[in-house]
């Protein structure tokens, strides 16, 4: 059997590819404001650390003001509004792995800094109600990797953090994991590279959803 008694999850790149949706509502505001657009690639680097910090690393740098951050993330909160769901979608396994972890009795809460308002609609909107015991977002906590939001959810959850598994896409996520005393794993279909997760002190990497299940089944 194995030690692990509840599992934490990133949304953006672990979860939900939200990619293509995130770069066509930041794209359409840039356009809207005279910048430049960037590749729906780029995005990949520009996500993680919440809303301001994707719209801040967007800008030219000549104009990263607050009065221009502050214009440009209203827009972008209002036209993500509008639009979030258009591409979004779970990634391949990740219904599965969460029926099976809830068959498991796993106690299940999400972590992400996507805006907190965002991040409940997403997670209701294509995983429901009752898989989820805790959904936290940005804005509730300070920014991942401070463990602070992670450490409240192991409180919440009342299971110790060494019994948490912690699956995230990206070294913010990993550094949280490992803040609060959580397993990190990372998921290698997200956003960021094998090498990022490894350096943030993944203990673990996975390709697939599944490959979780098989690990926690061999009670490792």
């Amino acid at each position: 059997m194995s030690k692990f008694m509840a599992a934490v999850f990133d949304l953006d790149g672990t979860l939900l590819d939200t990619l293509q949706d995130i770069a066509e509502s930041m794209n359409r505001v840039l356009l809207t404001m005279g910048f430049p657009q960037h590749p729906v690639q780029s995005y990949k680097m520009f996500v993680g650390e919440g809303m301001r910090v994707l719209v801040r690393k967007t800008l030219p740098e000549e104009s990263r003001t607050e009065a221009v951050i502050d214009k440009c993330l209203s827009a972008m909160r209002e036209t993500y509004a509008s639009r979030w769901a258009n591409k979004t979608m779970p990634y391949d396994g990740i219904a599965d792995m969460l029926l099976s972890l809830r068959k498991m009795n796993f106690k299940l809460a999400v972590l992400s800094n996507k805006p907190h308002e965002f991040t409940v609609e997403s997670v209701i909107h294509f995983f429901g109600e009752n898989i989820f015991d805790i959904i936290i977002g940005g804005g509730k906590f300070p920014s991942k990797p401070d463990p602070s939001s992670a450490i409240f959810i192991s409180e919440q959850l009342m299971v110790s953090a060494e019994q948490i598994i912690y699956l995230g896409d990206s070294g913010i996520d990993m550094m949280t994991a490992t803040g609060a005393g959580m397993f990190a794993v990372g998921a290698l279909w997200g956003f960021r590279s094998r090498e990022e997760l490894i350096a943030e002190g993944a203990g673990l990497l996975i390709e697939t959803p599944q490959e979780l299940i098989e690990y926690l089944q061999r009670g490792e």
